[in-house]
């Protein structure tokens, strides 16, 4: 079926709440260093991300969320990647845990998200279980990769469910039945685990709960066509592409970011043992000029991808699994292009970049810590081309 082109209005966003990232950007810029050594966010910056409602981007709009599209989510996030990675990463983990409002009874969804600076984070956890009780589940376990739970209000632990005889159970289709337990962040047992290469700034430590007691309409299937009570195109969607396209946006910050550092350094930096600045070297020309070609196809083709699916969205449909496939391929793709794009600059310019402080020297820490994560994995291709070639294919991650 043909389809219409995008035009540039449909892959720029909705300025308005693009400008709100804009106008914090300085902020958080400044706040760089502080949360690169205090590994959090400061309750300053904090603060103006809360007025700027910019953890609220996918939050359903009768929870008091902006409830955007997806362009506009990517442009926010790569925005603020620009300033600080872990600022933005936490930014794009909170949307996509934001939207589980849209599975929760509306009295519930917005008692969650009824504070302003309400947060929800999550991560997974490999041994954890939830039983089967009176009014709903005894909890168990301890998970780990949860991306701004220092900072967050409620937490998502993700459990297989066992009956009440410690049976567990399963879906019609054989699978282990899985719900997201939503519990208060002062319920847990936090442990200090998140001392990394990069991302520092996000605290993606570990929670536990033993035996804790989580009510049956405190949880959530995260399925994007199970339970839904939001009928907006955005919770047509899964919460698993959005993060896809979130981090890709924060992949694309940090190789803006770093490029342009780049041309400071080039500009002004003379070599050891050279005569010209670096600006003057055919190489470093030639490598600058497809470093930046090659970031800015792989984001276009994301934000085209991205801005074609939305307008089905829009006039009704769901997402299918073949849109699902060219979001994981685009932005997997750009997350690559943006470490090759990093790379690059942090290369070139030599020992200049290997100073702790130093903005590449971050980056590079940073964007090798993007592709180190779930988002980041090489096998998508492998997901993405067997799927092409009719071949069986593991989905899970698509």
């Amino acid at each position: 079926m043909d389809r219409p082109i995008s035009t540039s209005a449909d892959l720029a966003g909705d300025q308005r709440v693009i400008a709100r990232a804009e106008a914090v950007r300085p902020a958080v810029a400044a706040a760089s260093n502080e949360v690169e050594a205090t590994r959090r966010l400061p309750p300053a910056l904090l603060d103006k991300l809360h007025d700027a409602g910019l953890f609220r981007l996918l939050l359903p709009r009768s929870s008091n969320g902006i409830e955007t599209d997806p362009v506009t989510f990517f442009h926010v996030i790569e925005t603020i990647a620009r300033a600080d990675a872990s600022t933005a990463w936490c930014l794009s983990q909170a949307g996509g845990c934001a939207m589980s409002a849209a599975y929760l009874d509306l009295p519930v969804a917005q008692a969650i998200f009824g504070d302003p600076k309400a947060v929800l984070a999550w991560g997974p956890g490999p041994r954890v279980k939830a039983v089967e009780c009176d009014g709903g589940y005894r909890v168990t376990g301890v998970w780990s990769f949860a991306s701004g739970g220092r900072h967050a209000t409620w937490l998502g632990a993700h459990c297989p469910i066992y009956a009440a005889d410690g049976t567990p159970k399963h879906e019609a289709n054989g699978e282990p039945q899985e719900r997201t337990m939503l519990v208060r962040t002062q319920d847990v047992e936090w442990t200090d685990i998140w001392n990394t290469v990069g991302l520092r700034g996000t605290a993606s430590d570990q929670f536990a709960l033993n035996d804790f007691f989580v009510r049956s309409d405190h949880s959530i299937t995260r399925e994007f066509d199970r339970e839904c009570r939001e009928g907006g195109p955005l919770y047509r969607m899964s919460a698993g592409t959005c993060y896809q396209v979130g981090f890709a946006g924060v992949a694309c910050g940090i190789a803006r970011g770093a490029l342009d550092n780049f041309v400071d350094v080039a500009r002004n930096k003379v070599p050891r043992g050279m005569k010209s600045p670096l600006r003057d070297n055919a190489v470093v020309q030639s490598g600058l000029a497809q470093a930046e070609v090659n970031l800015r196809a792989a984001r276009a083709f994301l934000l085209q991808s991205i801005a074609d699916i939305w307008k089905d969205l829009v006039a009704g449909t769901s997402i299918t699994v073949e849109q699902r496939v060219v979001i994981r391929m685009a932005a997997t793709h750009a997350i690559h292009k943006g470490r090759e794009a990093v790379d690059f600059a942090y290369n070139a310019a030599g020992a200049t970049a290997i100073f702790e402080g130093h903005p590449l020297e971050r980056r590079f820490r940073d964007i090798h810590t993007v592709t180190q994560q779930l988002q980041g994995r090489l096998s998508h291709f492998e997901t993405v081309g067997a799927w092409m070639l009719g071949v069986e294919a593991d989905l899970t991650f698509v």
